[in-house]
């Protein structure tokens, strides 16, 4: 996934962790750990997009500041992987 996004500290905005591409036929995210840098909120995090995503919620952040948002799923055959966002501060 390795994507930047940037967002306003205003802003409070949904990113969403795609899995479609990764996980095989019929395979679902059963379960999702989302890890927000200090400095940013997380306000939710859910399994989205029948099983094959995950949104994530996140509000706040210091304006000219970077923060990785990482998000680990295990899926229904069992398989577990990690991917990170960067979400960049700015006033806009």
């Amino acid at each position: 996934m390795a994507q930047r996004f940037i967002k306003d500290p205003a802003d409070v905005l949904d990113y969403k962790f795609d899995w479609s591409d990764w996980l095989a036929d019929g395979e679902t995210v059963s379960t999702r750990t989302v890890t927000v840098e200090t400095g940013l909120a997380k306000d939710s995090d859910s399994i989205t997009d029948t099983g094959t995503s995950v949104t994530v919620g996140l509000s706040g952040g210091t304006a000219g500041n970077e923060y990785d948002v990482a998000c680990l799923i295990a899926t229904s055959s069992s398989r577990t992987v990690k991917r990170s966002i960067t979400v960049r501060v700015e006033n806009l």
